[in-house]
């Protein structure tokens, strides 16, 4: 069984698209998994009248509505779960549940609660992270679970992430390249041509991590290695979570597995530059020095000396966001 989880926060309507093309996998044995961070807007409310049939999904780009329409026959059978309870999936008939986190956990918690959920359910046997601002097409899942099948070393897989606006261009193949001098990570393959894809093995050779937008994770990365690292919030999650299991699991892309991304939805984009909300550079700055520390300590001086000229170059609340993430993950890697 596969257990595909959706963190949704404020973001009802794009989760219902992405739900609307989750729904059409060509995979039978599959559960979805809605974990809301406290949204306040009603999120989980509008979720669930989608499932009734109430509420149909929108789609914004008529070149990827097939993927969402015609809509999926409703009712969708499904189970609120209200935080802290504690349910047994495996033997429930429904096959989406949408369960409230308590609190806005960021997402390494709010995919937390997913996953130890689908732990518990005792038939897991791959989870899938999905983020809620993203649409799949039928053979995703499928395509990365032949690429995990054929390889057996490896314990997270990785999608191709087009844009959702531009679904001939890559945001991403699989994951990134990382700078640990600068903390800095590269899309590999970033605003390529979508028809012209790289074999996976020259893409895994180059990967150290995958994207958090679509991680396929096996059952036993995550009995060995454990969930991610809730300090985080945001950002570098993924990163730290391959980190810790270096030299025990490898890491996987599958070309065919395509996923079409609305990049920065949720707290605005982290690239290009200019586009970047406080939110996201607070946070981003933060996770470069938390992970920093952990996994590199011989390269924060030169971490936090890149981070200190980016705060210079820029004015306003960029440059306030940059000095307080800067300042609030050196406090807590001495704290932690």
């Amino acid at each position: 069984m596969v257990y595909i989880i959706l963190l949704n926060w404020n973001g009802w309507r794009d989760t219902i698209e992405c739900l609307e093309s989750v729904f059409r996998l060509s995979n039978a044995a599959f559960r979805v998994i809605v974990c809301d961070n406290a949204s306040e807007d009603n999120s989980l409310d509008r979720i669930a009248d989608w499932a009734s049939g109430s509420l149909p999904a929108e789609c914004s780009n008529p070149e990827l509505q097939h993927l969402s329409s015609p809509p999926y026959p409703k009712p969708i059978p499904f189970l609120r779960i209200e935080a802290g309870e504690q349910i047994g999936l495996g033997i429930r008939s429904e096959h989406l549940f949408l369960v409230a986190t308590g609190a806005n956990l960021g997402f390494a918690g709010g995919n937390n609660v997913g996953l130890r959920l689908a732990l518990r359910a005792g038939d897991l046997q791959y989870a899938w992270l999905l983020n809620n601002d993203t649409v799949v097409r039928p053979d995703a899942l499928s395509s990365m679970i032949k690429r995990m099948e054929e390889r057996p070393d490896a314990g997270i897989c990785g999608s191709t992430l087009l844009f959702y606006r531009d679904p001939v261009t890559v945001q991403c193949l699989g994951g990134s390249v990382y700078n640990r001098w600068l903390a800095r990570t590269l899309y590999i393959g970033s605003s390529g041509d979508a028809r012209h894809l790289p074999p996976a093995s020259l893409v895994e050779a180059k990967m150290k991590y995958v994207l958090g937008a679509s991680v396929l994770v096996r059952k036993e990365f995550l009995e060995v290695v454990g969930l991610m690292n809730e300090e985080y919030f945001l950002y570098f999650e993924e990163i730290d979570w391959v980190t810790r299991a270096a030299g025990r699991f490898g890491l996987a892309y599958s070309p065919e597995s395509v996923v079409y991304h609305k990049e920065g939805s949720t707290i605005g984009p982290k690239r290009p530059v200019e586009k970047y909300s406080a939110v996201s550079v607070f946070h981003f700055i933060r996770g470069r020095v938390l992970f920093t520390r952990r996994h590199h300590p011989f390269a924060l001086l030169s971490v936090c000396t890149a981070i200190l000229l980016s705060a210079a170059l820029h004015v306003g609340g960029r440059s306030r966001a940059t000095l307080l993430g800067l300042k609030d993950g050196l406090r807590r890697s001495k704290a932690g």
